[in-house]
């Protein structure tokens, strides 16, 4: 398939640029990408917000952020583009229990998949995003996420991986393996429960130890409440490299097709984890960049 072998060449190049450079730092979101994206011509919106009622007590570096306590998110913009290619923008932030309001600069982010992704029982795709990052999330002022999406589903089940590299470059840089995944239950047409796994093994080819990495496992469930969509999850860390409990909250909305019927109209695009979802989730656990939940 063609746009396969165009999504296998753009991986690995990209692939090869990040393990030539360096980088780690956190990420505002706590999803799982399932290669689902808006219609031609949509916009859709999405408002994440994560919160970390114990966490982490000391900052990555000095003068970062600490996740205990911390409020973490950001509003995310979408456009599709084509049926395969949808355009994202990001303005993450937090609010830390001592500094109150920190901007963490914004992103851009560039979705490719396979089309009709939501109808396929086997899909694919890949997400890029380029970052600015201001200093309490951060010692490196720009990065990269590679972040493949691959999954299949039954009229029950779906399985979904997303092997996230994360990369920031400069001196402080490097590039994080950083693997979420989900098992979710549709219990409805709109309706799914499930875990969904978030973990920072460090830098690649010098991870650190293990109580040091960070893997974090959700709860969650995913519907809609009228137009919009909701998805919710409670998480847990299994080691003292991570944060013990996070709540993490998304609502999304999908704005009308122009020019498409009422009857014909589908708001893409999922229970939010757009079903999607990420934490470097948190960041580079262990490494100058390990930061708290975004």
């Amino acid at each position: 398939m063609q746009i396969g072998r165009k999504l296998s060449l753009v991986v690995g190049l990209v692939g090869a640029c990040a393990f030539a450079a360096q980088g780690a730092w956190a990420v505002d979101e706590i999803q799982v990408y399932n290669a689902e994206i808006a219609e031609v011509g949509q916009w859709t919106i999405q408002q994440h917000l994560n919160y970390v009622p114990q966490g982490r007590t000391q900052p990555d570096f000095p003068g970062g952020l600490i996740s205990n306590h911390s409020l973490n998110g950001t509003p995310e913009l979408a456009y599709g583009l084509t049926d395969w290619f949808e355009l994202g923008w990001y303005a993450p932030f937090a609010v830390e229990q001592h500094r109150g309001f920190l901007s963490d600069g914004a992103k851009i982010r560039t979705l490719f998949v396979v089309p009709n992704a939501a109808e396929r029982s086997f899909f694919y795709g890949v997400n890029f995003e380029f970052s600015y990052m201001t200093p309490p999330f951060s010692q490196s002022r720009f990065g990269m996420e590679i972040r493949p999406i691959i999954g299949g589903r039954n009229s029950d089940w779906e399985f979904i991986v997303n092997p996230i590299v994360d990369v920031s470059f400069g001196s402080h840089g490097e590039a994080d393996f950083a693997p979420v995944a989900r098992l979710a239950r549709k219990l409805d047409k709109d309706l799914f429960v499930g875990l969904e796994y978030y973990g920072d093994f460090g830098e690649i080819g010098n991870f650190l130890p293990l109580q040091e990495q960070q893997h974090n496992i959700f709860a969650v469930t995913d519907f809609k409440l009228g137009d919009f969509d909701i998805d919710l999850g409670l998480g847990y860390g299994l080691t003292t490299g991570s944060d013990r409990w996070v709540v993490k909250g998304i609502i999304g909305y999908a704005f009308p097709v122009p020019g498409k019927s009422e009857e014909g109209t589908s708001a893409p695009k999922a229970p939010p984890t757009q079903r999607r979802s990420a934490i470097n989730p948190y960041g580079g656990a262990g490494t100058p960049d390990r930061l708290a939940l975004q």
